[in-house]
């Protein structure tokens, strides 16, 4: 379960990184892997170690969806 402590900072969470994956996501509809990767390595410390688990999380929720043919993501959820 995904829960907050007083340990964890806000922008360095699972959630902070899926929300800039979610809003990206949401402009462009298709977005290459190593395109995202590399968005969320500049705007968050440590992004790398969150980028996977993020995916994850979203793929989970039913809001993206992997296309290994062309290593790309595509947004499902609602505009």
């Amino acid at each position: 379960m995904l829960r907050p402590s007083k340990h964890a900072h806000p922008d360095r969470t699972v959630i902070y990184v899926a929300m800039l994956l979610i809003s990206r996501l949401k402009k462009q509809r298709l977005e290459e892997f190593n395109d995202l990767r590399v968005m969320i390595s500049k705007h968050v410390k440590g992004g790398n170690a969150l980028f996977l688990p993020s995916l994850n999380f979203l793929y989970l929720l039913g809001l993206i969806e992997y296309h290994p043919k062309t290593d790309s993501f595509e947004y499902l959820g609602p505009k």
